[in-house]
C-alpha cells in the first residue's frame, strides 16, 4: 500500500466527498436523480511552509483544512440537494467554523472541566480531577454520537458515510469499482475520522491529568491551547494505524470501529454509486499496468465517461 496515492473522504447530504492529491470532488444526487459533481483543486498550506508536514505539526493542519473543505462540501450538497438555495460566501463560512469551534469548546471543553468540580467531595487531587474531567468529555462525546444517530437526516447522512468507507475499501484491495464489489467491504474503516476523533478524546484525558487545577478560565485556557499538540499526537496515531497490522495498534483501536458502527449505516445500492462516482472523480487518468495484482479498477466506459484504474491508499478515511 506504499505506493498508492492519498485518498481521503467526508458523506454529505445525499452525496459524498472524496479528496485525492491537490484535489477534492463532491458528488451529490439531485432530487431528480442524477449524480452532479464538483471537483476542486486544493492547495495546502503546508505545501507552502514545508516545516508544516512534519510530525506533530500535520495533524493540526490537516484537522483545520479537513473543517474548511467538509463545510465547503456540505454547502454545496445543501444546495444541490435542494435544501438551499445557493452556497456559503467566505464570510458566512467562516462564521459558521467559529460557530462550531466555540459550540464544540463549550460542551466538551468547558463543561466537563467545571462538572469535574463535583468530584472534590472525594479528592482534592488535581490528576484525579483531571481524570474524571477527561472521563466526562468522553461521556459526553459518546452521548452525543448516539444521540445524533437516532436522528432519521442523519442516519441518512450515516449511510453515505458507509458507502464512502465501504468505497475505500474497495479501492484500496484492487477491486474494480463496481457496486457489486463495493457493497462486499466493510463499512467500518480504521482510518475513519470517527476514529480520530475518539483517540482525540482519549489522548486528551492523558495530556490534560497533569496540567494541575487551577480556576475555571485558566483550565478551559489551557484545554484549548493546548489542542494543537492533542491533535498532533491523535494524528500521528492513525496514521500509525492505518499503516501497521501490528496486533497490538490494531487491538488498541478496536473501541474506534466499534463507534463506526453509530456513525455509519449500510448504505444502499444507489448511495455507493455516488461514492463512486466522487472517487473516481479524484483517480488521475492513467493506464492499468497488466500483471502487477495491484490494480483498482479496469477501465469502462460507464455515463460516456472513462474510469480508470490506479493503486491507492488512505491514511484518512475521513
Amino acid at each position: 500500500m506504499s505506493d498508492r496515492l492519498t485518498v481521503g473522504g467526508q458523506a454529505v447530504i445525499e452525496g459524498v466527498m472524496m479528496r485525492g492529491p491537490g484535489v477534492t470532488a463532491t458528488a451529490v444526487r439531485t432530487p431528480e436523480g442524477k449524480i452532479e459533481v464538483e471537483k476542486k483543486e486544493v492547495n495546502s498550506i503546508s505545501d507552502r511552509f514545508p516545516i508544516l508536514k512534519k510530525p506533530m505539526l500535520r495533524g493540526t493542519v490537516a484537522l483545520v483544512e479537513s473543517l474548511v473543505i467538509g463545510i465547503r462540501s456540505l454547502s454545496y450538497s445543501a444546495k444541490m440537494a435542494g435544501e438551499e438555495d445557493e452556497q456559503l460566501s467566505d464570510k458566512e463560512m467562516a462564521g459558521t467554523i467559529i460557530f462550531a469551534l466555540v459550540l464544540a469548546s463549550i460542551l466538551f471543553i468547558a463543561i466537563p472541566t467545571g462538572a469535574a468540580k463535583l468530584f472534590h467531595f472525594i479528592t482534592e487531587d488535581p490528576v484525579f480531577l483531571n481524570l474524571m474531567e477527561g472521563f466526562l468529555r468522553l461521556i459526553i462525546f459518546l452521548l452525543y454520537i448516539w444521540g445524533i444517530s437516532r436522528m432519521k437526516d442523519i442516519r441518512r447522512v450515516f449511510q453515505y458515510h458507509g458507502a464512502e468507507h465501504k468505497t475505500i475499501h474497495c479501492y484500496e484491495a484492487g477491486m474494480p469499482l463496481t457496486v457489486e464489489n463495493v457493497q462486499g467491504f466493510s463499512r467500518l474503516h480504521p482510518r475513519c475520522g470517527t476514529n480520530f476523533l475518539l483517540i482525540v478524546m482519549l489522548v486528551s484525558i492523558f495530556v490534560f491529568a497533569f496540567l494541575g487545577w487551577p480556576d475555571l478560565v485558566s483550565r478551559i485556557a489551557s484545554r484549548i491551547l493546548l489542542l494543537p499538540v492533542v491533535a498532533g499526537i491523535s494524528y500521528e496515531i492513525i496514521r500509525l494505524a492505518g499503516r501497521s497490522k501490528n496486533a497490538i495498534i490494531q487491538t488498541a483501536i478496536m473501541p474506534g470501529l466499534w463507534l463506526q458502527y453509530l456513525t455509519t449505516r449500510p448504505p444502499e445500492d444507489e448511495m455507493v454509486e455516488v461514492a463512486i462516482e466522487s472517487l473516481k472523480a479524484v483517480l488521475p487518468e492513467e493506464e492499468i499496468v497488466e500483471g502487477t495484482g495491484n490494480y483498482l479498477a479496469q477501465v469502462t466506459e460507464e455515463n460516456g465517461s472513462e474510469e480508470n484504474s490506479v493503486a491507492a491508499a488512505a491514511p484518512l478515511a475521513e
